[in-house]
């Protein structure tokens, strides 16, 4: 039995630090409301070149027609594919990327075209001057239907030949964020390639390939 003075535990207001804290819930950075940490929305703030995370409700307001002028835009969901449109080794080389996936999107604010690809140290820019886009990407049917600064063309170089997806720019930060996370040594190690490799198997799911007279 206990004396008088003996302590059972810590004072009352401190138990609650004895434990992990639940994790903070995900929530709109617009108005507040709480969010699912998987699925929700994103919005693009163009100035900055940033993701802000979005309700159903929020993104739907800058889904609109006449928003795409404003300084949010709404992330697009939808996953494409042109199976008419091979890149070979040639056309690899002219786009001068180290790894072996890139993604290429159009920056409304700056009026020009941007390259990245995922590496150790983040989402990596490459120069792409406009006639080597044209000369590689232009032709391509995906490039016509690209939205600025929401949309992507994610490209990966694999056995000789290239696939080509037009994607939500959000998915691409996302495999960024898990290459950086998961990268080991020199060539990324088993555990990044086991997710690269799940990573696309996901977006070849979600595609549509793109009918012949063009309509998605």
């Amino acid at each position: 039995m206990n004396g008088p003075g003996a302590r059972t535990g810590g004072p009352r207001g401190l138990r609650r630090f004895a434990g992990p804290r639940p994790p903070r819930p995900e929530t709109c950075e617009l108005c507040g409301v709480a969010v699912a940490e998987d699925g929700h929305r994103h919005l693009v703030e163009t100035e900055k070149r940033t993701l802000v995370c979005a309700c159903t409700a929020c993104a739907l307001l800058f889904d609109r027609p006449g928003a795409a002028t404003g300084r949010l835009r709404t992330v697009p969901d939808r996953y494409l594919t042109d199976p008419g449109h091979r890149l070979d080794e040639a056309a690899w080389e002219l786009l001068r990327i180290p790894v072996g996936v890139a993604f290429f999107f159009r920056n409304a604010a700056l009026d020009r075209l941007v390259a990245l690809y995922p590496s150790p140290a983040g989402a990596t820019e490459s120069e792409l001057d406009p006639e080597t886009w044209q000369t590689v990407l232009g032709a391509g049917r995906l490039s016509d239907l690209l939205e600025p600064d929401v949309e992507a063309l994610l490209l990966r170089r694999s056995e000789g030949h290239t696939e080509c997806y037009l994607v939500p720019i959000d998915i691409c930060y996302e495999l960024v964020g898990r290459m950086r996370l998961l990268w080991q040594g020199f060539d990324g190690g088993a555990e990044a390639r086991a997710a690269l490799r799940e990573f696309f198997e996901r977006v070849e799911r979600r595609a549509r390939v793109l009918a012949q007279d063009g309509v998605r």
